[in-house]
């Protein structure tokens, strides 16, 4: 589910996102040279990698359908440019089955409900003034090219080396250019990521909104931690961030579900034998206690805002998924 190879305010779910300032396009300007090959389980050909092309595969999905709740033109071209997925279906007529899949119906549904939502938290966060956005994981997320964001926002985007180059081929193949200021950051997340962003140009001492999409639960719990304890370090008054988390005690309970099940067979990603299944953190209590202000959601709430994406079924997949809010006062 991650977007990335390992390495108005939420409390009011709106539908509909501030006006934005009209974007200026602006060249891309790497952190540090990002020209390897994307290939291997360092880049999306295998591992949690793989996930940002199933992410990818359902954005291209939903971007295509008549009741759309978010577009991404780029999504499909990742998919057809990894030889992996090349079979990969971009639009639900390709899918024989259709909706009732549980892999490219209700799941691919979920995964254009997450960017979604957290679409609208990015742009509501820029609204405000925020004008650093810092995606962790980033994966294949084009948001510095489809979203309408004040002119002068930077977008930082870390994650590892072969994830950002397979990006950066496809984006440069197709010519696309950012609609803002795009730094991709190329660094392990088990690394010293906070030298490479702040080395980029971030700047700790101004408002930021942090997006940790489809990531933490790939993650060992003091890793969450620390990556969390460090959001809260490097932020200040006015700052946001949305992660995923998932609350289940046991998520081997949930291994014969129709998503899971679906997901094994139909492309050989095991997702549960990819999340880590220690013991998680409370990590939206520990922003709290710090002083931030959080909401937590499952998605069934904004199916709900919306009017159209996955609910509650028996042996689901998705029950323990919640989505948090928090805000930095």
């Amino acid at each position: 589910m991650s977007e990335t190879s390992i390495t108005g305010d939420p409390r009011r779910p709106a539908d509909a996102p501030p006006a934005p300032a009209e974007p200026a396009p602006a060249e891309s300007a790497p952190a540090q040279s990002v020209t390897e090959d994307g290939g291997g389980t360092e880049g999306v050909d295998g591992g949690v990698g793989l996930t940002a092309l199933l992410v990818a595969a359902a954005r291209a999905i939903e971007t295509h359908r008549h009741d759309s709740l978010a577009q991404d033109a780029y999504a499909e071209h990742f998919v057809r440019a990894a030889g992996v997925c090349a079979d990969w279906p971009v639009r639900s007529q390709q899918v024989p089955d259709g909706d009732a899949n549980p892999l490219w119906g209700r799941f691919a549904r979920y995964f254009g409900l997450r960017t979604r939502v957290l679409d609208d938290f990015l742009l509501r966060s820029a609204g405000t003034g925020v004008r650093q956005v810092v995606l962790l994981g980033a994966g294949l997320d084009t948001r510095a090219f489809r979203l309408d964001l004040p002119a002068d926002c930077a977008v930082f985007e870390i994650d590892r080396a072969g994830v950002l180059a397979f990006k950066h081929r496809v984006l440069t193949e197709l010519s696309a250019a950012p609609k803002v200021k795009r730094v991709p950051v190329a660094v392990d997340l088990r690394a010293d990521w906070v030298t490479a962003l702040t080395s980029a140009g971030f700047d700790p001492d101004a408002p930021s909104v942090w997006l940790a999409e489809g990531l933490l639960f790939y993650l060992p719990g003091p890793t969450e931690t620390y990556l969390i304890d460090t959001v809260d370090r490097l932020t200040t008054r006015g700052s946001a961030l949305a992660f995923e988390a998932k609350l289940e005690k046991d998520l081997l309970v949930y291994r014969d579900s129709p998503i899971y099940t679906a997901t094994r067979e139909q492309i050989g990603i095991d997702l549960l034998g990819l999340f880590d299944r220690g013991p998680r953190p409370d990590s939206a209590g520990g922003l709290a206690a710090r002083g931030w202000s959080t909401s937590m959601h499952t998605p069934f709430d904004f199916t709900r805002v919306h009017g159209r994406g996955p609910l509650p079924e028996p042996n689901d997949a998705l029950e323990g998924n919640r989505w948090v809010f928090a805000h930095k006062p």
